[in-house]
Protein backbone atom coordinates (compact mmCIF):
# COMPACT_ATOMS: atom_id res chain seq x y z
CA UNK A 1 0.00 0.00 0.00
CA UNK A 2 1.45 3.38 -1.36
CA UNK A 3 2.00 5.90 1.81
CA UNK A 4 1.08 9.52 1.29
CA UNK A 5 1.51 12.33 3.45
CA UNK A 6 -0.66 15.49 3.56
CA UNK A 7 0.88 18.79 4.88
CA UNK A 8 -1.95 21.31 5.60
CA UNK A 9 -3.07 23.20 8.30
CA UNK A 10 -6.56 23.61 6.84
CA UNK A 11 -7.88 20.83 9.09
CA UNK A 12 -10.94 20.24 6.81
CA UNK A 13 -9.12 20.34 3.79
CA UNK A 14 -6.83 17.67 4.83
CA UNK A 15 -9.43 15.51 6.79
CA UNK A 16 -11.55 15.37 3.41
CA UNK A 17 -7.96 15.03 1.22
CA UNK A 18 -7.39 11.81 3.27
CA UNK A 19 -10.73 10.48 3.67
CA UNK A 20 -10.74 10.33 -0.42
CA UNK A 21 -6.95 8.79 -0.40
CA UNK A 22 -7.84 5.99 1.95
CA UNK A 23 -10.91 4.98 0.17
CA UNK A 24 -9.02 4.58 -3.36
CA UNK A 25 -6.53 2.52 -1.13
CA UNK A 26 -4.11 4.84 -0.11
CA UNK A 27 -2.46 4.99 3.68
CA UNK A 28 -3.08 8.58 3.88
CA UNK A 29 -1.53 9.87 6.93
CA UNK A 30 -1.81 14.59 7.99
CA UNK A 31 0.73 17.05 9.65
CA UNK A 32 -1.47 20.29 10.50
CA UNK A 33 1.81 22.42 10.70
CA UNK A 34 5.71 23.06 8.75
CA UNK A 35 7.48 21.60 11.40
CA UNK A 36 5.82 18.20 11.66
CA UNK A 37 5.81 18.14 8.27
CA UNK A 38 9.02 18.45 7.45
CA UNK A 39 9.84 16.12 10.83
CA UNK A 40 7.64 13.05 9.34
CA UNK A 41 8.73 13.50 5.66
CA UNK A 42 12.28 13.26 6.70
CA UNK A 43 12.05 10.38 9.28
CA UNK A 44 9.43 8.22 7.42
CA UNK A 45 9.32 6.68 3.63
CA UNK A 46 6.56 8.23 1.61
CA UNK A 47 5.41 7.49 -1.60
CA UNK A 48 4.14 11.07 -1.98
CA UNK A 49 3.93 14.05 -0.30
CA UNK A 50 0.94 16.61 -0.66
CA UNK A 51 2.46 19.87 0.41
CA UNK A 52 0.29 23.12 1.04
CA UNK A 53 2.39 26.22 0.05
CA UNK A 54 0.86 28.67 3.04
CA UNK A 55 1.68 27.04 6.71
CA UNK A 56 1.35 28.94 9.96
CA UNK A 57 4.81 28.71 10.80
CA UNK A 58 6.67 28.11 7.39
CA UNK A 59 5.79 27.91 3.94
CA UNK A 60 5.84 25.06 1.79
CA UNK A 61 8.44 26.38 -0.56
CA UNK A 62 10.36 26.58 2.38
CA UNK A 63 10.27 23.02 3.42
CA UNK A 64 10.22 21.59 -0.04
CA UNK A 65 13.84 23.42 -0.21
CA UNK A 66 14.71 21.40 3.33
CA UNK A 67 13.87 18.31 2.07
CA UNK A 68 15.67 18.39 -1.23
CA UNK A 69 18.98 19.51 0.06
CA UNK A 70 18.83 16.81 2.91
CA UNK A 71 18.10 14.27 -0.38
CA UNK A 72 14.87 13.65 0.18
CA UNK A 73 13.55 12.57 -3.39
CA UNK A 74 9.94 12.01 -2.64
CA UNK A 75 7.63 13.78 -5.02
CA UNK A 76 5.55 16.22 -3.67
CA UNK A 77 2.46 17.74 -5.24
CA UNK A 78 2.51 21.77 -4.05
CA UNK A 79 -1.12 22.94 -2.99
CA UNK A 80 -2.01 26.78 -3.01
CA UNK A 81 -4.55 29.20 -4.21
CA UNK A 82 -1.37 31.21 -5.45
CA UNK A 83 -2.21 31.15 -9.39
CA UNK A 84 0.60 33.66 -10.41
CA UNK A 85 3.41 31.98 -13.30
CA UNK A 86 6.19 33.42 -11.25
CA UNK A 87 4.22 31.41 -8.13
CA UNK A 88 4.18 28.11 -10.24
CA UNK A 89 7.39 27.92 -11.44
CA UNK A 90 9.16 29.07 -7.86
CA UNK A 91 7.46 25.90 -6.35
CA UNK A 92 8.65 24.31 -9.11
CA UNK A 93 12.43 25.33 -9.23
CA UNK A 94 12.47 24.31 -5.73
CA UNK A 95 11.30 20.91 -6.43
CA UNK A 96 8.04 20.02 -6.73
CA UNK A 97 7.31 17.59 -9.23
CA UNK A 98 3.27 18.89 -9.74
CA UNK A 99 1.16 21.65 -8.71
CA UNK A 100 -2.22 21.85 -8.11
CA UNK A 101 -3.97 25.17 -7.56
CA UNK A 102 -6.91 25.88 -5.23
CA UNK A 103 -9.87 25.26 -5.41
CA UNK A 104 -9.47 21.74 -6.96
CA UNK A 105 -11.44 18.70 -8.08
CA UNK A 106 -10.81 15.73 -6.62
CA UNK A 107 -11.01 13.71 -9.54
CA UNK A 108 -8.11 15.68 -10.65
CA UNK A 109 -6.12 15.41 -7.70
CA UNK A 110 -6.60 11.69 -7.70
CA UNK A 111 -5.33 11.60 -11.12
CA UNK A 112 -2.09 13.52 -10.59
CA UNK A 113 -1.69 11.15 -7.23
CA UNK A 114 -1.74 8.43 -9.73
CA UNK A 115 0.72 9.96 -11.88
CA UNK A 116 3.00 10.77 -9.45
CA UNK A 117 3.20 7.87 -7.67
CA UNK A 118 3.43 6.24 -10.85
CA UNK A 119 6.35 7.74 -12.14
CA UNK A 120 8.09 7.39 -8.67
CA UNK A 121 8.12 3.43 -8.78
CA UNK A 122 9.43 3.70 -12.77
CA UNK A 123 12.23 6.42 -11.88
CA UNK A 124 15.56 5.18 -11.31
CA UNK A 125 17.12 6.03 -7.30
CA UNK A 126 19.74 8.86 -7.72
CA UNK A 127 23.11 8.06 -8.14
CA UNK A 128 25.60 8.83 -5.53
CA UNK A 129 27.85 11.85 -6.16
CA UNK A 130 31.27 11.76 -5.48
CA UNK A 131 34.50 14.29 -5.09
CA UNK A 132 37.50 12.33 -5.17
CA UNK A 133 37.59 9.95 -2.55
CA UNK A 134 34.89 11.32 -1.16
CA UNK A 135 30.94 9.85 -1.68
CA UNK A 136 27.45 10.65 -0.77
CA UNK A 137 24.52 8.53 -1.02
CA UNK A 138 21.40 10.26 -1.22
CA UNK A 139 18.91 7.41 -1.00
CA UNK A 140 21.12 5.45 1.51
CA UNK A 141 22.14 8.34 3.22
CA UNK A 142 25.49 6.98 3.53
CA UNK A 143 29.30 9.21 3.66
CA UNK A 144 31.89 7.83 3.12
CA UNK A 145 36.05 8.52 2.38
CA UNK A 146 37.55 6.01 0.58
CA UNK A 147 36.42 2.93 2.14
CA UNK A 148 35.78 4.74 5.68
CA UNK A 149 32.16 5.83 6.22
CA UNK A 150 31.69 8.95 7.63
CA UNK A 151 28.70 9.43 10.39
CA UNK A 152 27.04 12.88 10.09
CA UNK A 153 23.86 14.22 11.86
CA UNK A 154 20.70 14.98 9.24
CA UNK A 155 21.50 18.61 9.50
CA UNK A 156 25.16 18.29 8.90
CA UNK A 157 24.08 15.74 5.54
CA UNK A 158 21.94 18.33 4.44
CA UNK A 159 24.10 20.83 4.07
CA UNK A 160 26.50 18.99 2.27
CA UNK A 161 24.81 17.06 0.14
CA UNK A 162 23.35 20.90 -0.76
CA UNK A 163 27.23 22.01 -1.52
CA UNK A 164 28.50 19.03 -2.53
CA UNK A 165 25.29 18.68 -5.16
CA UNK A 166 27.06 21.93 -7.01
CA UNK A 167 30.72 22.00 -6.50
CA UNK A 168 31.98 25.48 -7.16
CA UNK A 169 28.89 27.27 -6.72
CA UNK A 170 29.08 29.29 -4.23
CA UNK A 171 26.11 29.66 -1.54
CA UNK A 172 24.81 32.39 0.36
CA UNK A 173 24.62 32.46 4.50
CA UNK A 174 20.48 33.65 3.70
CA UNK A 175 20.21 31.02 1.18
CA UNK A 176 21.87 27.89 3.17
CA UNK A 177 19.26 29.00 6.36
CA UNK A 178 16.20 29.19 3.85
CA UNK A 179 17.58 25.68 2.47
CA UNK A 180 18.83 23.74 5.13
CA UNK A 181 17.01 24.84 7.98
CA UNK A 182 14.12 25.99 6.21
CA UNK A 183 13.09 29.17 8.49
CA UNK A 184 15.15 31.51 7.68
CA UNK A 185 15.37 34.41 10.68
CA UNK A 186 14.92 32.15 13.62
CA UNK A 187 18.13 30.27 13.18
CA UNK A 188 21.93 32.69 14.13
CA UNK A 189 23.81 32.83 11.19
CA UNK A 190 26.34 31.53 13.55
CA UNK A 191 24.49 27.67 13.21
CA UNK A 192 26.12 27.66 9.49
CA UNK A 193 29.51 28.10 10.86
CA UNK A 194 28.86 25.81 13.53
CA UNK A 195 28.16 23.19 11.51
CA UNK A 196 30.80 23.87 8.69
CA UNK A 197 33.20 23.46 11.04
CA UNK A 198 32.00 19.99 12.37
CA UNK A 199 31.39 18.85 8.77
CA UNK A 200 35.46 19.83 8.16
CA UNK A 201 36.65 17.90 11.25
CA UNK A 202 34.71 15.10 10.10
CA UNK A 203 35.79 15.25 6.59
CA UNK A 204 38.94 16.97 6.17
CA UNK A 205 42.42 15.08 6.81
CA UNK A 206 45.48 16.87 8.59
CA UNK A 207 47.63 18.93 6.64
CA UNK A 208 45.40 19.37 3.57
CA UNK A 209 43.14 21.84 2.81
CA UNK A 210 39.46 21.75 3.37
CA UNK A 211 36.80 20.98 0.47
CA UNK A 212 34.52 23.64 2.15
CA UNK A 213 35.76 27.08 1.04
CA UNK A 214 34.81 30.25 2.64
CA UNK A 215 34.03 33.01 0.49
CA UNK A 216 34.81 36.17 2.88
CA UNK A 217 31.51 38.48 3.71
CA UNK A 218 29.10 35.96 1.00
CA UNK A 219 29.54 32.15 2.03
CA UNK A 220 30.64 28.79 1.33
CA UNK A 221 31.60 27.21 -1.53
CA UNK A 222 32.55 23.17 -2.13
CA UNK A 223 35.16 22.04 -4.40
CA UNK A 224 35.95 18.49 -5.57
CA UNK A 225 39.97 18.78 -5.07
CA UNK A 226 40.77 20.70 -1.47
CA UNK A 227 42.98 23.43 -2.56
CA UNK A 228 41.57 24.07 -6.06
Amino acid sequence: MKRILIVEDEEMMAGMVARVLRQEGYAAETAGDGGSGFSRATDDSFDLIILDWMLPDRSGVQILRGLRAGGVGTPVLMLTARDQIEDRVEGLDAGADDYLPKPFALPELLARVRALTRRAAEAPAETTVRAGDLSLDPVRHVVRRGDERIELTAREFALLHLLMGRPGQVFTRSVLLDTVWGMPGEVQTNAIEMYVSYLRKKLDRRGEPSHIRTVRGVGYAFRAEPGA
